[in-house]
């Protein structure tokens, strides 16, 4: 059964292939994010099944925009990924209160800009799917990662609380957290990322978690069973274990 996904931050890395992945299975996919000629890129794969709709996720005029070019066509997403997102390092000795209200801004607040619309939409209708981003860095801090660990962290404990709210209607929802992925922003990284994956295997991971009922899509597994381990350890052993992980 062919869908209809919008797919927010798919200009590169994770939100692009999964766009590809989807537009590949037949799916019609509308794809968002500032940069209109990376977006138009990726649409050119696939152009019967992907069109590009331009948005600023940290603009609410932008937002606004999208918003009513979807109601005007009555056509409304049955599915809504936000993977709008960045990443710069910070470390201890780097701490940057910009760096940190920038990453914030676009990774969590932007994505409550896009509930702050969309929630009441499906609520009404009771019927729709929101998928978030977030990340195994939310599970745990991690070196260099004192700004973007928190934003997921966050997006993880959001789309908890989503959920909880939402169990008794047909709104589903799904948290989406990826290890190591091979894209522009890890690239930043200087230090060992265990278990690195091509952004084309988990876009595929993703596309398949989308179809089914689980709550969480985490991969990869052995490093998700690790991270998830560790947590359940007292902090004393957990953190040396994650600077030895990732020494």
């Amino acid at each position: 059964m062919s869908e209809h996904y919008w797919i927010i931050g798919a200009s590169t890395g994770i939100g692009a292939d999964l766009a590809l992945q989807l537009g590949a299975e037949g799916h019609t996919v509308t794809i968002s994010a500032r940069n209109e000629a990376k977006l138009e890129e990726v649409a050119s794969k696939y152009p019967k099944q992907i069109s590009c709709l331009p948005m600023d996720i940290c603009n609410e005029l932008s937002i606004e925009s999208a918003f009513s070019k979807f109601e005007a066509l009555d056509k409304l997403p049955d599915c809504v990924v936000i993977s709008a997102g960045t990443y710069s390092p910070q470390t201890v000795s780097h701490f940057s209160l910009e760096n940190a209200e920038k990453t914030m801004a676009l990774n969590y607040i932007g994505t409550c800009r896009i509930l702050e619309r969309l929630l009441p939409i499906f609520q009404s209708r009771d019927k729709g799917h929101i998928a978030l981003i977030a990340s195994v860095a939310g599970y745990q801090g991690l070196p260099k990662s004192l700004a973007y660990g928190p934003t997921k962290a966050a997006l993880i404990n959001l789309a908890e609380g989503l959920q909880i709210e939402l169990m008794n209607s047909n709104v589903k929802v799904q948290v989406i957290n990826p290890g190591f992925v091979k894209t522009p922003l890890t690239a930043q990284n200087k230090f060992n990322m265990p278990f690195l994956m091509e952004p084309e295997e988990a876009a595929r991971k993703i596309a398949q978690g989308l179809k089914k009922d689980q709550f969480e899509i985490a991969f990869p597994l052995p490093f998700v069973l690790i991270l998830k381990t560790i947590r359940l350890l007292p902090y004393w052993l957990s953190l040396k274990l994650i600077a030895k992980l990732t020494s």
